[in-house]
């Protein structure tokens, strides 16, 4: 710690339990071979949340930051080694939820576009209807179309250019022909069309002229699954007696910064996790206060003037964070309680749409970030050798 002078400034209460807190969860991988003062670490390491506003809210990985008092701020990656760490939380069907430390935002942010927008799907891309006497408008029934999502490895296929041709390894076809008919027992058939009614064509068009797409093999050995959508259960139209849907379907090769329907997520997204710090210790009716504000949150323990409180588990009480921050504006609590975001410790959560399973989606976003890495390293090798 760096000497204070006699008759200096004190830290701030909580600083150095910031401090502490630090040590098992320091943030990103910098080697800091003295060690900052308390107040700095937690601005290094924590956002304040104060009830009218947040504080510390920026990061910054520049080497020389902390130069002044002597503090290395390089990269260090067996410290990096050390502090990083990914565990699973939630896992149920397409939804996975994962805590991920020792990054800094850019790098949580980075694989959450990637995940959106540049990991490709399969999906419909071309329609041609040969029938539709409902009431809706083609145009509409093809924009329903694309958005169905499909249960295909989209890396078994290859991206096709606009004036590559349809063939097996750029284009799958699927099927659309129902007609709504007045059963004898006067119950409606195919009244409701579903997206489990679109069948695959491995073999390929079975209007060829008119689609220009040829198959010179069938994918059956290429898809042995099949290819399917992830929902049967989507509603694609509602017909009446009499009316008919009967269509073809082209699905290519694309990614969600070209358009939504080839994102492979409903959604994705990350928050910091939420740290509540008793900057003192309540004792006596504080303590009581505080312990019935915020049950479970925070434990009683002791009775009368020897009240005190423990905190609990802050990820099984979130609906009681927001008021941890009112509490701490309030005259008689701001002394005791404070509400923080640890600033490299991400809940991060992928809804995956089916196409990829979540973990996939995951790897795949780190794959290619490392990929776009070493086209940066193979660019900065024509420059020469030399200082900037």
């Amino acid at each position: 710690m760096a000497r204070t002078k006699k008759g200096a400034r004190k830290e701030d209460p909580g600083a150095a339990a910031a401090a502490a807190a630090a040590a098992a969860d320091d943030g990103p991988s910098t080697s800091y071979d003295a060690t900052l003062p308390a107040s700095l670490e937690e601005q290094r390491t924590r956002i304040v949340c104060k009830p009218d506003r947040n504080l510390h809210t920026t990061s910054t990985i520049a080497a020389t930051q902390w130069a002044s008092l002597g503090v290395d701020a390089a990269f260090d990656l067996a410290r990096f080694k050390r502090g990083f760490d990914i565990n699973i939380t939630r896992y149920e069907g397409d939804d996975m939820e994962f805590e991920m430390k020792g990054v800094s935002c850019a790098v949580a942010n980075s694989l959450r576009r990637i995940m959106i927008s540049e990991t490709p799907t399969m999906a419909i891309e071309h329609v041609f209807i040969v029938n539709n006497t409902s009431v809706i408008q083609d145009e509409v029934l093809s924009h329903r179309l694309g958005l169905i999502p499909l249960k295909v490895d989209p890396r078994l296929f290859q991206y096709k250019a606009k004036e590559d041709t349809p063939s097996e390894q750029n284009t799958i076809v699927l099927k659309l022909k129902v007609e709504c008919r007045r059963l004898p027992s006067g119950a409606l058939e195919n009244d409701k069309v579903y997206s489990s009614a679109l069948q695959w064509l491995p073999e390929g068009s079975e209007m060829p002229d008119e689609t220009s797409c040829r198959f010179a093999s069938s994918q059956a050995a290429l898809v042995p699954e099949g290819v399917r959508p992830v929902h049967d259960d989507i509603l694609i139209a509602k017909l009446r007696p009499g009316q008919a849907i009967e269509l073809e379907c082209q699905c290519i090769k694309g990614v969600g910064d070209e358009h939504a329907k080839w994102s492979p997520v409903a959604t994705t997204w990350y928050r910091l996790m939420p740290e509540v710090v008793l900057l003192q210790q309540p004792r006596g009716k504080v303590a009581e206060e505080l312990a019935e504000q915020l049950p479970g949150l925070l434990h009683l323990s002791g009775s009368g003037d020897k009240a005190t409180v423990v905190v609990g588990d802050v990820r099984k009480h979130d609906k009681l964070l927001e008021k941890v921050r009112r509490l701490s504006g309030e005259e008689r609590y701001a002394p005791y309680i404070q509400l923080r975001k640890i600033k490299h410790h991400f809940i991060f959560t992928i809804e995956s749409t089916g196409a990829w399973r979540p973990h996939e989606l995951f790897n795949y976003a780190v794959q290619m970030m490392v990929s776009k890495c070493d086209k940066v390293l193979e660019g900065l090798q024509v420059f020469p050798n030399r200082s900037f």
